[in-house]
C-alpha cells in the first residue's frame, strides 16, 4: 500500500494529490544502521561533523555542535579514535551522535544493538532511552527484540509478516490487553492451549479432560484456544485439570517445567523458592494444572 500523504513535523514529504515525493536523503532522517556505518577513515570527531559539513553549517557552528553531540554520547575522550580502536558499544555511540546532528526532528534505529553482546546491549537500550528524553527527538526504533520494545517505548506499533500494522499503544497496554494471538505471541512467551466447546462447557482437545473455566462471551466457533504465559500457571499435587510432566528443568532463579496436557505442550515457569517450598516435580509426574490469568483466541 502507498503512503498517500506524509509529514514530517509541519515538512510536508509525500503527498499524491499536490504530486510531492520529497526525495528521503532531503527529508533530514537521521539514520543508525545495525551495522554502525561509521566511516572507518574518519575519527570520532570526522564522523559526527561530516553531516554539518554537508548541509554547510559555518565551521564554528559546526565545530560546536559536533563536540556537544559526542558529548551527548560520552565519546569526549575518544574524539582522534579511528573506528578500528573503539568497541561496538562506543562505535554504536558515534553513530547515534551523527544521528543526531542530521535531525533534530526524527531518528530511526534499525535493529542497532542486535550486533552487541548481552551486557553492552542492556546498557546501550537505557543509554539511548535517556538520550531521548534529554533531547526529546521523535526516535522510531526498529526491532524484533520484545524485550528491547517494552523496555525503551512510549508508544508501540506491531507488524505483522506483510507490514500489516496490528495493534498500536502503550506497552503496558499492550501487554496486558493484546488485540489478536499475533500481538500475544510476539510480546513474549505465550502457551496456546487448543479447546472445544460442547454445549456449555468448554474441554482439551486430545485428553477429554473438561476446561474447569467459563466459556467465553461471543465466540462462534467451536474450537479455540486459551493463551496464557508460562508465569500464569501453577502446577499443584491435584487439581481437576490433570498434566504430565515431560521435563523439569532448573535455570537458577527459575524452575521451568514442559507439561503435556491433552494434544498440548505447554511451557511453565515458577520461581524457583517458590518451587523448593511446594516440593519440586519431576518427569513423569501427574499434576494438577490451574491457570490465573488466560485470554481465548479463535486462531492460534
Amino acid at each position: 500500500m502507498s503512503l498517500c500523504v506524509g509529514s514530517i513535523g509541519n515538512d510536508l514529504v509525500t503527498s499524491k494529490r499536490k504530486n510531492i515525493f520529497l526525495l528521503p536523503e532531503k527529508r533530514n532522517i537521521g539514520v543508525v544502521f545495525q551495522d554502525y556505518a561509521v566511516w572507518p577513515h574518519m575519527t570520532v570527531y570526522e564522523n559526527v561533523y561530516y553531516p554539518l559539513k554537508k548541509r554547510k553549517v559555518p565551521k564554528d557552528e559546526a565545530h560546536k555542535q559536533a563536540v556537544s553531540a559526542i558529548e551527548q554520547v560520552e565519546m569526549s575522550m575518544f574524539l582522534k579514535r579511528l573506528p578500528y580502536q573503539l568497541s561496538g558499544g562506543q562505535q554504536q555511540r558515534v553513530a547515534l551522535a551523527r544521528a543526531l546532528l542530521s535531525s533534530k526532528q526524527l531518528i530511526m534505529l534499525d535493529e542497532p544493538l542486535c550486533n552487541l553482546d548481552a551486557n553492552l546491549r542492556e546498557e546501550m537500550r537505557f543509554e539511548i532511552k535517556e538520550l531521548q528524553r534529554k533531547t526529546g527527538i521523535t526516535i522510531i526504533y526498529v526491532t524484533h527484540d520484545q524485550e528491547v520494545a517494552l523496555a525503551i517505548s512510549d508508544r508501540m506499533a506491531v507488524l505483522d509478516g506483510s507490514g500489516r500494522i496490528r495493534q498500536i499503544g502503550s506497552p503496558e497496554n499492550m501487554y496486558k490487553d493484546p488485540i489478536d494471538s499475533f500481538v500475544f505471541k510476539f510480546l513474549g512467551l505465550s502457551n496456546f492451549i487448543s479447546l472445544e466447546v460442547r454445549g456449555n462447557k468448554l474441554f482439551v482437545v486430545g485428553s477429554g479432560s473438561n476446561f474447569p473455566y467459563p466459556v467465553p462471551r461471543n465466540i462462534k466457533a467451536n474450537n479455540l484456544f486459551a493463551a496464557c504465559r508460562p508465569r500464569d500457571v501453577e502446577l499443584t499435587r491435584n487439581g481437576e485439570l490433570k498434566g504430565k510432566i515431560l521435563r523439569a528443568i532448573f535455570l537458577g532463579n527459575i524452575y521451568e517445567y514442559r507439561v503435556l496436557l491433552g494434544n498440548n505442550e505447554i511451557r511453565v515457569q515458577q520461581d524457583s523458592y517458590k518451587a523448593f517450598q511446594n516440593g519440586l516435580l519431576k518427569q513423569g509426574d501427574i499434576c494438577g494444572i490451574e491457570f490465573k490469568n488466560i485470554r481465548y483466541y479463535e486462531e492460534a
